[in-house]
């Protein structure tokens, strides 16, 4: 990470107060949007992803997406969330570990089949 996008995301590390789950990859922390880190988690219906030509690359399982979604969502009501930033990606979310009582989401949800690495 240079250190233009380490000054423009703030802390390295830091609770968030007041999370909401967009989908399996993407919540927010307050007004910050921040996409997870290192994962892929299939598409909700209303993704453009799946709507064009890039729905060939998209993984475009719905009722998978659902379920991300709703347990990522379970996931972090579990404990204080920790958000480890990392960089900001080309649509200005921050990109970001996210933890919960030690645990990272991405792995926990990778290992219920509802998401995957992203590299």
């Amino acid at each position: 990470m240079s250190l233009f996008s380490f000054l423009a995301i703030g802390a390295a590390s830091t609770l968030c107060p007041s999370v909401s789950v967009h989908d399996g990859d993407t919540i927010r922390c307050g007004s910050e949007r921040i996409r997870i880190a290192d994962i892929d988690a299939p598409e909700l219906p209303d993704s453009p992803k799946c709507q064009d030509y890039r729905a060939r690359y998209a993984w475009c399982d719905f009722e998978k997406g659902y379920a991300s979604r709703d347990e990522l969502r379970a996931f972090l009501a579990k404990g204080r969330v920790v958000v480890v930033r990392q960089d900001v990606d080309r649509y200005g979310r921050t990109l970001a570990l996210i933890r919960v009582n030690g645990v990272d989401a991405g792995d926990w949800l990778i290992g219920r089949g509802l998401a995957r690495r992203w590299n």
